[in-house]
Formats: C-alpha cells, structure tokens, sequence
C-alpha cells in the first residue's frame, strides 16, 4: 500500500489494545485518535503492561492528552456516544469500534455521518449491515459499497474456517460445536445479580453455560449450512486461550489420519497464517499470542463408530482475532487503491 491508513480505536479495552499494539510498528498504519472512558493515565499503564501478553516493547509516554508510541503519537479523546466525535477533523479513515456496546447500523452508522470513511465492528451485530468478513472465507467478496463492516467474533471465525475445510475434503452434512471460551470483561468476579441468570455467576469460580451466536452467523454468511449447525458456549475460569470442539456428520467419513492430514494440508498451504496445526499436546495457555484464527489439534481428533468426527482447535480469543481485523482493513485498503 502507497498512502498510509489513519485508524480510529473506538473503546480501548483488550481488543482495542491489541490492535495498537499489533499495529502500531507498522509503517502503513497511523493511530490518529483513541476514544475511551479511561484517562490518557489509565490508558497508557494499561498499554504498557499487559497481564496476558507483558509489557509493550517500545516505551509509551504520555504527553498531555497524547500517547506517543514509537512513531505513533495518538489523540486520547473521552468516550462518548457514536456520533459525538468529529472523525473528519481527526482525519479517521476507519473507525474500528470495540466497545461491544453499540451493536446496530444506526449507531455504527452514526460514525459515518461524523466523517469516517468505513467503520469496522469487532463483535457479531444484532441487525443488517453492509458485510461480514471473515479471512479465509470470503474476503475476496469485499466492495467499496461496504461501509459498515463486521469481523464477527473469534469462535465465529474457527467455526466457519472448521466447516468450510471439512465440507471441502469429506462433505458435510451437520455439525454441533461447543466453545469451551475463556471469561470476558462483562462477567463478574463474584457472584451479582445481573439481566442474565447464569452469567450472574462468578467468572472465575465456575463453568458457565452460555448461548453462541456462532453457528446461526456461519449459516446467514455460508447460507449452503443453512439448518446444519448449532452449538453451546461454556465461559471457564480461565483469562485467555479457548478452544473450539466440533463434532461432525460428514458424507465422506475418513479415518483419523486422513481427517488430520487434510486440515495439515490447508495449514500448509491454502489458509497458511490463518489456520495452524500441531502434533503437541498443548493446552490453552500455549495458544496465547498465537496469530493465527486457529490451531487445530492433532491429537485430539476422534471417530465413533466410523459415523460422527470429533476434532478440536485452539485460539487466542483476542491476539489473532485483532490481527485478522487489520488484514480486513488492509483488504479495503488495496482495494480502494486499485480504483
């Protein structure tokens, strides 16, 4: 890319975060502004040390309401409401909203009528917009026309990689998942009343059932799963690193070995730093700041009376997540280049 992107961070919470500190180096990127509740105080200590992924290489400064990164030297500005910040004058040309808060078009459209050129949605949105992206799937789908955009979620993304691979090499005919997923940020540490029952209870003293979006945003972007696929989430005590088990009815059943060796396959070539792969028997904590959606787990794959396949996948439910988010923003990029 020829021009530099000016990127806005709406909500500087672990996501938010994540994308500066995955980007921030990168000369084609310039952070222009973070809004956040946070004081520029708070937000440079939380930016600096990290209590998953460590302290930030380069040193942050703060100068007045400026964090200065390396070359970065970015506007701190006090959340508010969509529409209350002037991304023109902030010269925005994307807005990346990761406050999981405003969930609707006309919120995120709000954005747009405030001067940024295209807005990005870090969550699944609760209403039409104008695409879903996710790499690996259908990126090369993407049109300038796109002006509100959804990444969806992380277990959004390793849901939609795992189906399309299986129904590629063996057929699919239906598929339920569980994410086993780490607690997030909304979730109590103890036990409090809350809009709903289970997640009223201690994140970090229970497992906590809870309701997916994955499997019903899979269908509407790959509408040829349409009535195929359903699924549970179980939040765990954990802060990071999750996984996805997956149980499939295919067409084509394979043996063990053969069910691995065509995910090793897509690895190695076709989804090669979107989909990764090991033979060692990790656990959650190994995934952390891995960079791919997903790491299948060859170990863990198994077959039931040759009928329903079992394979399982871990991801770093935040670190990849954000670095799939910026290869969204490159792709609209180029393609505002090549017009």
């Amino acid at each position: 890319m020829s021009k530099k992107i000016n990127i806005a961070l709406y909500g500087f919470g672990r996501i938010g975060r994540n994308l500066f500190r995955l980007g921030y180096d990168n000369p084609q990127y310039n952070f222009v502004a973070i809004s956040d509740f946070g004081t520029p105080e708070i937000l440079q200590y939380l930016l600096s040390r990290d209590s998953i992924h460590g302290p930030i290489k380069d040193k942050v400064k703060l100068d007045g309401n400026y964090l200065i990164v390396k070359n970065q030297h970015v506007r701190v500005i006090s959340g508010g409401e969509p529409g209350t910040i002037p991304w023109d004058v902030l010269e925005a040309d994307v807005v990346i909203d990761a406050t999981g808060r405003f969930l609707t078009s006309n919120k995120l459209g709000l954005h747009l009528e405030s001067g940024a050129k295209r807005v990005f949605l870090t969550r699944n949105p609760k209403d039409t917009i104008d695409r879903y992206v996710i790499p690996g799937i259908n990126e090369s789908e993407i049109s300038l026309d796109d002006k509100i955009v959804s990444t969806t979620s992380s277990t959004t993304q390793v849901l939609a990689l795992m189906i399309k691979m299986l129904d590629e090499a063996f057929g699919l005919e239906r598929a339920m998942m569980t994410t086993v997923h780490a607690y997030t940020a909304d979730q109590p540490l103890a036990d409090v009343a809350g809009v709903d029952l289970r997640r009223s209870r201690s994140a970090v003293e229970n497992i906590i059932p809870n309701t997916t979006l994955s499997p019903a945003l899979v269908e509407q972007i790959m509408p040829q799963y349409k009535g195929k696929l359903d699924g549970i989430a179980f939040n765990v005590p954990v802060p990071n690193g999750s996984c996805v088990d997956l149980t499939t009815e295919l067409r084509n059943i394979p043996n063990i070995k053969d069910a691995n060796k065509a995910i090793k396959e897509y690895s190695n070539n076709r989804l090669k730093g979107i989909v990764g792969y090991t033979s060692d028997p990790i656990v959650s904590s190994d995934v952390c700041g891995r960079e791919e959606t997903m790491v299948f787990d060859e170990k863990a794959t198994m077959l039931t009376k040759d009928e329903l396949l079992k394979t399982l996948c871990w991801y770093d439910n935040g670190w990849g997540f954000s670095k799939r988010i910026l290869e969204v923003v490159d792709a609209y990029s180029k393609l505002e280049e090549e017009f």
